[in-house]
C-alpha cells in the first residue's frame, strides 16, 4: 500500500466515522506551493519552544474586519509539528486578494488553547499580554498579506507566555 493511497483511506475512514478530517496531515498543505499559478501562500513558521503536538493555521480574507473573528476564517489547517527546522504549509486562497493568517502551536496537542501554547499572525504584530485578555486584535494594516498569482511568501514567529509577557523565544 503506497503513502498516498494510506493518507486516502485515512481520511476516508475520518469523514465515515464523523470524526474530524482536519486532524490528519493534508498533503496538500504540507510543503512548499510548487510552481502553481493559483494563489496561495505559503506560511513559514519559526520560533518554536518545543517540537511536539499540533499547528493550527487559519487564513481569513475578504473584509478586514472580520480577520480573526471566530469562526469567520476561510481555511483551517492542522499539521504536526515537524521536527527541525521552520512549518511550511501551502494554504491555497483562490483568488488574489488581502488575506491574513494566524497559527497556534497547540503543544499538547489537546486541540484547546492553553497557557504553554503559542501562537503568532501574518505581519508579526506585537500582542501584549493585555491584548490576549481582551481580546483585542491587531490593527488589519499590520497584519494583511496581499496575495497575487503565484505563491506568497508569509512569515510567522511564535510568540509564547514568558512571565508576564507574550512573546519569542529568545535565542532560537
Amino acid at each position: 500500500m503506497s503513502k498516498l493511497s494510506g493518507l486516502v483511506g485515512l481520511v476516508a475512514a475520518a469523514l465515515l466515522s464523523g470524526a474530524p478530517a482536519a486532524a490528519a496531515p493534508l498533503a496538500s498543505h504540507v510543503g512548499g506551493c510548487g510552481a502553481s499559478a493559483v494563489p496561495a501562500m505559503l506560511v513559514q513558521v519559526t520560533g518554536f519552544k518545543d517540537r511536539h503536538g499540533m499547528l493550527r493555521i487559519q487564513s481569513y480574507g475578504g473584509d478586514r474586519q472580520s480577520f480573526f473573528e471566530k469562526g469567520a476564517y476561510i481555511d483551517r489547517i492542522d499539521v504536526p509539528v515537524p521536527a527541525s527546522g521552520p512549518a511550511r504549509v501551502c494554504v491555497p486562497v483562490g483568488r488574489t486578494g488581502e488575506y491574513a493568517v494566524s497559527v497556534r502551536h497547540d503543544m499538547d496537542g489537546d486541540r484547546k488553547t492553553g497557557r504553554a501554547d503559542g501562537g503568532g499572525m501574518s505581519g508579526n504584530p506585537h500582542v501584549s499580554v493585555g491584548d490576549l485578555v481582551f481580546k483585542r486584535k491587531p490593527p488589519a494594516e499590520r497584519v494583511v498579506i496581499s496575495v497575487g498569482r503565484g505563491v506568497t511568501t508569509v512569515p510567522v514567529i511564535l510568540n509564547y507566555m514568558q512571565g508576564m509577557s507574550f512573546r519569542p523565544i529568545s535565542g532560537r
